[in-house]
């Protein structure tokens, strides 16, 4: 098994939470991973987006050139890497603020309204765990069960009163793609 993904977006959209939180928890399911961060010095606002790479053998390097699928939260990303998923593979779009279609007709597109979906649950900034559970449902390198206990280790004793509230999320993220 090996997945490529790219998630990309504005800064403080969780771009780089969801992609984290992704490679923790193929990790903690005994696999190869690899995360690379890329964004801007300006953070919230700039540009923003990750390499993940899951794998049950070992990793050569952790660049993607072709990507299983492609989380895009903004235009300007789904933009940018739009090209990069590979024939066939998918690409999930934050229809919420996305309302471009996809160019291509040789992958599978997936639209989500994350930030809608979110903001009906408790809060908008948990868009980016309606995509991760659009993203398991379709390609299920992770248990979403794994997920769950990666934010129990990010957000703490401090924060515990938030995973219920992301757990609907990645629920929720995961029924709008079924």
């Amino acid at each position: 098994m090996l997945e490529q993904v790219i998630v990309a977006g504005f800064g403080g959209q969780g771009v780089l939470s969801l992609g984290k939180m992704l490679a923790e928890a193929g990790m903690e399911e005994g696999k190869n991973v690899t995360w690379l961060p890329s964004y801007g010095p300006e953070m919230r606002g700039g540009t923003s987006n990750c390499n993940v790479i899951i794998s049950d053998d070992w990793i050569g390097a952790p660049n993607i050139t072709q990507a299983d699928a492609v989380i895009a939260m903004n235009l300007p990303s789904m933009i940018k890497f739009e090209s990069y998923v590979a024939p066939g593979a998918h690409l999930f779009v934050n229809s919420s603020i996305i309302d471009r279609k996809a160019t291509r007709d040789d992958i599978h597109v997936h639209y989500i309204p994350a930030n809608d979906i979110a903001e009906s649950l408790g809060t908008v900034k948990a868009a980016n765990m309606v995509m991760m559970g659009a993203y398991l449902a379709i390609n299920s390198v992770v248990d979403p069960e794994t997920v769950i206990d990666q934010l129990q280790i990010v957000f703490g004793e401090k924060k515990a009163h938030l995973i219920p509230m992301n757990r609907k999320c990645i629920e929720a993220g995961a029924q709008s793609v079924k």
